[in-house]
């Protein structure tokens, strides 16, 4: 009995933690370090490494719960769906996730602080500018920026942040180049916000979404997962092809493109929203898109280290 009774409570709090949203958070902190080894040049430490990505977890998974708790007191989420934290199922209290969120916030600071501390403190001015984006997310969520904040927090700060860790000095290659890292976040969000606009609109709470409405959303949506695409193939082929004084991802970046399925799958999806039924395939489709963040980060990792592999032939 006492088993079941641990098995049911650590599934709780993996429900309230979401694990399976933190690639949105990873994939950027590998870009980021593996854009430092391969182009910047300096040796991977792949100990720094994973505290960057422990750090980035626990903040990425203390903002989701302060989320959800400040969602719920504002009315929001109150219907479970397949993708629900663990207050709308009544599992936990908005207290405890509080609590929890607290703890994680407080040792995620404290491995920032440390990162800061071991390799330069404009790490702790970007981890900073971070914190207060994901603490104030609720309320600029409300107002329509939300998009913008997990865009700078995820796909720019995190890469940037990896980079520093690994390079010690400021560049500006990890933020141009993790702009399609940080779309795909963008659209994990907003394929969330799309499916929840209209009751987000009933609440006062203005996301993009809500605000543009469900046809801008569907080509909103599709710019941002194609969008990644072939802002990538730019990096690749536009300096090359117009022999700019601005550096050039690897061509073995193009290896992204077999992501190209996947993301014709994911537009189809998006067309369910104008179906009458609303079939679960629309409605998880914020799932379906993290996945889709995951394939193409992972090629994108991929990319950058085939180069540097070939390169040594």
């Amino acid at each position: 009995m006492a088993e079941k009774e641990k098995a049911t409570r650590l599934k709780t709090w993996l429900v309230a933690a979401r694990p399976w949203a933190l690639p949105a958070s990873a994939i950027p902190v590998l870009f980021g370090g593996s854009l430092a080894a391969t182009v910047g040049w300096v040796r991977l430490n792949p100990g720094l490494l994973l505290l960057t990505l422990l750090a980035m977890a626990l903040l990425h998974t203390a903002a989701n719960m302060l989320s959800d708790v400040i969602d719920w007191k504002r009315g929001l989420d109150r219907e479970a769906t397949p993708v629900s934290g663990a207050i709308v199922r009544g599992w936990l209290g908005p207290g405890q996730v509080f609590r929890g969120a607290m703890l994680l916030l407080a040792v995620g600071s404290a491995l920032g602080l440390l990162l800061a501390w071991l390799r330069g403190f404009l790490i702790l001015k970007i981890g900073i500018v971070g914190i207060i984006l994901g603490l104030a997310y609720p309320w600029l969520k409300a107002v329509a920026l939300g998009d913008l904040v997990v865009f700078i927090n995820f796909g720019l700060l995190g890469s940037l942040g990896s980079w520093l860790v690994q390079a010690g000095q400021f560049s500006w290659l990890p933020v141009i180049w993790a702009i399609p890292q940080g779309m795909l976040v963008v659209a994990i969000l907003h394929a969330n916000n799309w499916r929840d606009s209209l009751t987000d609109r009933e609440k006062r709470v203005f996301t993009l979404a809500a605000v543009i409405g469900d046809r801008a959303s569907f080509f909103y949506y599709g710019k941002l997962v194609f969008g990644s695409l072939f802002l990538t193939a730019g990096y690749v082929l536009v300096p090359r092809l117009l022999s700019l004084d601005f550096p050039s991802l690897p061509l073995t970046m193009l290896v992204v493109f077999l992501a190209w399925p996947e993301a014709r799958k994911l537009w189809k999806r998006a067309r369910r929203r104008f179906k009458p039924e609303q079939p679960l395939d629309f409605v998880t489709l914020d799932g379906a898109t993290a996945r889709y963040n995951l394939i193409f980060g992972a090629l994108s990792v991929a990319g950058l280290w085939l180069d540097s592999l070939v390169g040594k032939f």
